[in-house]
């Protein structure tokens, strides 16, 4: 396992200073999703992706083959993951529809947002990463380094507000960032700017909440919210989706110990299930690792719901 986090901690920071991403994907796939949509290059206000809703597709094909490797048992296939220099090789392709539906998901938060009478800008290709992973695999002094560059390319671009997609990037700019740099811009989530105005479907769901909205940013009942405001019937349960006895997805450690993030994603969905076919995600990580693993269920992220 150490020798296999020493290698992933190369590829990543490797991938970063090529690529600007810890995945060595061209800065195209981050970018796509907004033709057409009018937004201004930069601005007071941006919307400020950190291309986690565009990498998802292949965190989840990546996890897969990570997955299928073995890479955290050890052994010559470990070796050589850990040793091959470069992430790339070793790349799955995503699906079609998976890259499809990161775009989709975008393009709804943005209308969300319209209908709220918010008008966000982009960065597109200059828009920078927010270093998320490098904190939550505890690169610390990786991460520092890396919010400074962050902080820097947004301020210089005369940013003054951030509108957040994902709860990961939310949680590094505004629990994690002051700890190491100040950060000089306000940092909105969309969750509290939306203004949805009806629903794109019609079923009971059971809310998969995300363990840093929940129970350390506060937003528990923000997305709950705008369910209701559609008219959406949640099932809820006391320990199932409670704020403090809910489960993980598993996909925080799925870079890590793949096999292990999948068991945790089966036991989450079989939990969930119970009270619906239908689950509703609020964070690209958690609608990678549960789909990835959901078998006669179905797992939509808020904003396909409410888009």
């Amino acid at each position: 396992m150490e020798e296999w986090l020493r290698g992933l901690r190369g590829m990543i920071l490797e991938s970063l200073a090529r690529h600007g991403l810890p995945f060595p994907v061209g800065r195209d796939v981050c970018t796509g999703w907004a033709e057409g949509l009018g937004l201004a290059r930069g601005g007071r206000r941006i919307l400020y992706t950190s291309c986690m809703y565009q990498l998802y597709p292949y965190v989840k094909s990546v996890t897969g083959l990570l997955e299928s490797l073995g890479v955290h048992r050890g052994g010559l296939r470990a070796r050589m993951a850990a040793r091959g220099g470069s992430l790339a090789r070793f790349l799955a392709r995503p699906s079609g529809r998976d890259v499809e539906r990161s775009k989709a998901i975008l393009r709804s938060i943005v209308s969300l947002l319209r209908r709220g009478g918010v008008e966000v800008g982009y960065l597109y290709e200059e828009e920078p990463y927010s270093g998320a992973l490098l904190y939550e695999l505890g690169l610390e002094d990786d991460f520092a380094r890396h919010a400074g560059m962050v902080v820097e390319a947004l301020a210089g671009r005369g940013v003054e507000e951030v509108v957040t997609v994902d709860p990961h990037t939310h949680h590094v700019l505004t629990r994690v960032y002051p700890n190491y740099v100040e950060v000089p811009f306000k940092v909105r989530s969309w969750l509290e700017l939306a203004k949805p105005t009806h629903a794109n479907r019609r079923v009971k769901v059971a809310v998969h909440d995300s363990c840093l909205y929940a129970r350390f940013l506060g937003m528990y009942h923000a997305y709950r919210g705008l369910l209701d405001a559609v008219g959406i019937e949640r099932v809820e349960d006391p320990y199932v989706t409670g704020k403090d006895t809910s489960m993980c997805c598993g996909g925080p450690i799925e870079a890590v110990a793949p096999d292990l993030s999948r068991s945790v994603a089966e036991l989450r969905l079989r939990r969930l299930s119970a009270l619906s076919r239908t689950i509703v995600v609020v964070c690209p990580i958690c609608l990678a690792n549960l789909s990835r693993a959901a078998v006669d269920v179905e797992v939509l992220d808020l904003a396909e719901v409410l888009g």
